[in-house]
């Protein structure tokens, strides 16, 4: 109880500025604080290349990123973001080196593996995108409802921040959706699909809407660094043999609204891309506290 009374004093003395406008912590706070910050301390990275799926795919890292195994990644998504633990399964999770968890200029992109077959692309230029923004407002309005019920805060659709491309060579999807939520800053989920032979991996990066230029100009880097092994890629499927989804570009983007999937699958994927949330107080009294216990740890 000492040592929490006295990071309490110490907090007050070192970031007045920030508690102005924020309420002291409470002795319950500073503890999840440290608790999170253990976690922190645990995360173990990997570099250079990665085999995925058994060697179906395989991500080449640049020395500017680092990644996490799907255990690593839970506990960035569950134990730091409060994200809902049963929707944090992934395949794993790319992030920056030296990345600050707590920090607001904390970015992550989280990789998923979708075994759904075969993606037809043909439709992408008869999309209309004006309509398909509104249904994905109109479903992700009854998420973010959900997300309110159950504590986790709302995050409403605004609009695109990228509107959709694709890249018909390497076959590789990606747009921008910005985001409203409690706090004062606009979040970004920065999308990519990247189309194999027997499915497709998703790449959603969370961030906030100040940082899409920055994301913007890493897009590039991350893209080339997953890629499909020998027989395993787009260019690979063979016709009558191997299985075709259910849906084409359209139903990657819009996910499971476009395409009328089950109320709480929305409602899954929802959480699993859109939760990025702090822990305990404001933006800017965690990037303080996390200062001072030394939040950012070099990969």
């Amino acid at each position: 109880m000492k040592l929490l009374r006295l990071t309490a004093v110490i907090l007050c003395a070192t970031f007045g500025s920030a508690l102005a406008d924020e309420k002291t912590p409470t002795p319950k706070e500073i503890a999840a604080f440290q608790k999170v910050m253990k976690t922190i301390g645990e995360i173990q990275y990997q570099s250079g290349e990665i085999n995925l799926l058994g060697g179906k795919a395989k991500l080449t890292l640049t020395d500017d990123f680092r990644f996490l195994d799907p255990a690593n990644a839970r506990k960035v998504l569950v134990d730091i973001w409060h994200n809902p633990p049963e929707v944090a399964s992934t395949t794993g999770m790319i992030v920056p080196k030296g990345i600050n968890f707590l920090g607001e200029d904390g970015w992550a992109a989280i990789i998923q593996w979708k075994e759904e077959g075969y993606v037809k692309d043909s439709d992408f230029d008869s999309i209309d995108f004006n309509k398909m923004l509104k249904e994905l407002k109109e479903g992700n309005a009854e998420a973010s409802k959900e997300r309110v019920r159950r504590g986790y805060g709302k995050m409403e659709l605004t609009g695109w921040a990228t509107p959709p491309h694709y890249d018909r060579q390497n076959h590789k999807l990606y747009w921008a959706k910005a985001f409203n939520v409690d706090g004062p800053v606009q979040q970004l989920n920065y999308d990519i699909r990247i189309l194999g032979r027997s499915g497709f991996f998703e790449m959603s990066i969370l961030a906030a809407m100040p940082q899409l230029q920055e994301i913007e100009g890493k897009a590039p880097a991350i893209l080339s660094m997953v890629d499909f092994t020998e027989g395993n890629r787009y260019a690979d499927y063979k016709p009558g043999t191997d299985k075709v989804a259910a849906y084409g570009i359209a139903g990657l983007i819009a996910g499971g609204v476009l395409a009328k999937a089950g109320f709480f699958k929305v409602i899954a994927l929802f959480f699993v891309k859109f939760a990025k949330l702090i822990v305990i107080g404001g933006a800017a009294l965690i990037a303080g506290i996390a200062k001072l216990f030394g939040g950012k740890k070099t990969a």
